[in-house]
């Protein structure tokens, strides 16, 4: 009988101990949420945000299984990633500078264009004295070196946003969020 009381107040003391689990998670860089029993497997740069939670373990888990993370109750639609698990903001954000740019100077561009073109027109079939002339020469290298700085930024976006479209469909990301 003492055996059998003894078992049964080991086994009880036991489970007692193993009901209560601590669980541990915090968000990385990338916007993951990540979860943990060991507070040793947090990155030192992670362990002023971790936010603990106490679960009771269930009948059903064994002490060692990795915890896994509680999916919501109601899930609206699911976040889609590319293979880095990088997602449509990232992507989006990362274009925008150089969509800004390019329109920007696209727009530079025109104008300085129209401007050097009623410049032509204004001298065409006009006699000028030579300081009129070494003016408007002047005034046309001007304008002229403007447009240039204007098709060079052009470049760069237009470049830059292709380089962007490969890396985006190297990550298997989705080629609406680049466009």
């Amino acid at each position: 009988m003492r055996k059998v009381l003894l078992t049964i107040f080991v086994l009880w003391v036991f489970s007692s101990i193993a009901n209560g689990v601590t669980i541990y998670k915090w968000m990385d860089k990338d916007g993951r949420m990540n979860f943990t029993d060991d507070y040793t497997k947090i990155p030192p740069q992670y362990r002023d945000q971790v936010k603990t939670e106490e679960r009771e373990e269930s009948p059903s888990q064994k002490a060692g299984t990795p915890i896994s993370p509680v999916a919501p109750a109601e899930k609206k639609e699911s976040v889609k990633v590319d293979r880095h698990g990088l997602g449509e903001d990232y992507w989006r954000n990362k274009v925008l500078p150089w969509k800004k740019q390019l329109k920007e100077a696209t727009e530079n561009y025109e104008r300085v264009n129209a401007r050097i073109s009623e410049r032509l027109q204004e001298q065409s079939g006009r006699l000028m004295s030579p300081t009129q002339w070494n003016m408007n020469r002047a005034e046309m290298k001007t304008l002229t070196e403007e447009r240039s700085g204007y098709e060079a930024q052009m470049i760069e976006a237009r470049e830059m946003l292709e380089k962007i479209a490969k890396e985006a469909e190297e990550a298997k990301a989705n080629p609406d969020w680049v466009k």
